[in-house]
């Protein structure tokens, strides 16, 4: 954890490369499951498989963001 400021901390989230690789294998099969579920299941189903889907992006992409304002 670093001290940005007199008020305000970052606290450092770097994701390694092994987790985002891990993270984006998970959308791969997530993207599976979610055109399965499209076909065979409720609208429930498909709808939590594809709110994962987008929690996991939000993930990868925060920590770009982070990363850019650390440099």
């Amino acid at each position: 954890m670093s001290n940005l400021g007199q008020d305000r901390i970052f606290i450092d989230m770097a994701l390694s490369q092994q987790v985002e690789d891990s993270l984006r294998e998970a959308q791969e099969n997530l993207r599976n499951a979610l055109a399965y579920s499209a076909r065979t299941e409720s609208p429930y189903m498909s709808k939590h498989i594809a709110d994962m889907l987008a929690r996991i992006d939000s993930l990868v992409d925060l920590d770009k963001l982070i990363d850019t304002m650390e440099e």
